[in-house]
């Protein structure tokens, strides 16, 4: 019998160059076990590879498992702005697949917290049953480095954080047949000033 190829040790310059090939998971602790799992199986169309009291591995795609989550009711609660994740983000093909999930959501009483337009992505943030923020996003631009680009642009030195925009308003432009290219836009549908989400993630600035 052969032995097996051994594989190449990469060098320091190849080892720098060595990234993911895709998100393959991620694991949330939660707290309200139950409520959670029945939430990311509505939104994300979620099957079970595995569930027991304790933990459970779910999937969208051909993946064994995309999401797992550990049952911690039984531990105190953390201190949410120090401890755990800020939000995980998913891409979507289109305006119209964001906005037609967001249609979906909004009929199950499922709503985003914040809807803005980035520059180079169009986000609507999410909460799940345990607070954990979901980012449900399309890219702004049909090339990966045009979205590069954007991040060295006046504009996002400018503005960083994007423009607020009202989600109903932006999918009654797509039904009445508003271009994608004008949807993708910031400012394509304003949010009226009362109704802007107060964005406290990031420290105020000095001074």
């Amino acid at each position: 019998m052969n032995a097996p190829a051994a594989v190449p040790h990469p060098t320091a310059s190849d080892a720098a160059g060595i990234v993911p090939v895709k998100l393959a998971h991620y694991v949330i602790r939660a707290k309200k076990f139950q409520d959670m799992l029945a939430w990311y199986r509505k939104v994300f169309h979620l099957k079970t590879s595995f569930e027991a009291p304790v933990i459970a591995f779910l999937t969208y795609d051909e993946e064994h498992h995309r999401i797992a989550f550990l049952n911690t009711e039984h531990l105190p609660s953390p201190d949410t702005m120090r401890t755990g994740i800020d939000h995980i983000a998913f891409t979507y093909r289109n305006i119209g697949d964001l906005l037609g999930n967001f249609e979906r959501l909004q009929k199950d009483g499922i709503t985003p917290f914040w809807c803005i337009n980035h520059g180079m992505s169009t986000s609507m943030y999410y909460r799940d049953p345990d607070g954990n923020e979901i980012e449900l996003q399309i890219d702004n631009f049909p090339t990966m480095d045009e979205c590069k680009a954007w991040f060295a642009s006046p504009e996002f030195a400018a503005n960083p954080i994007g423009v607020q925009f009202d989600p109903d308003a932006l999918l009654a432009k797509l039904r009445a047949g508003v271009p994608e290219s004008e949807l993708l836009k910031q400012g394509a549908a304003p949010l009226a000033k009362e109704k802007e989400y107060i964005f406290t993630t990031l420290p105020p600035p000095p001074g």
